[in-house]
């Protein structure tokens, strides 16, 4: 099986701005999603807070609007596709949300 990072783009809506109600909703959501994807689900990840950019002339930059991570297990690209499924994250249907998928490469030791 291999490894994939599921990394979640867009501007999220921070929790310390939801009411109680609306934190809970998502609680929610995310924990059906979890029992969805169940064993396969490896690390659930964490959300990122401000970022900046290291360049390589030295500069700095802006970060890209990444919001977090969760790193899941799959038989192949389509598999780990399939995993974002209900995915909480994209559960608004604005286009203003994605996840990009990316497996997880072995570093060639040697």
């Amino acid at each position: 099986m291999a490894r994939f990072m599921m990394v979640y783009k867009g501007d999220a809506t921070d929790m310390a701005d939801m009411t109680q109600e609306q934190m809970e909703g998502v609680m929610e959501k995310w924990a059906t999603w979890m029992q969805g994807v169940g064993d396969a689900l490896l690390d659930i990840g964490t959300p990122f807070g401000p970022g900046t950019s290291v360049v390589d002339d030295g500069s700095s930059g802006t970060a890209a609007s990444l919001t977090g991570y969760s790193i899941v297990e799959a038989d192949d690209a389509s598999g780990a596709v399939a995993l974002a499924d209900g995915h909480p994250f994209l559960s608004e249907g604005s286009g203003n949300f994605a996840i990009d998928i990316f497996e997880l490469m072995p570093v060639p030791v040697g």
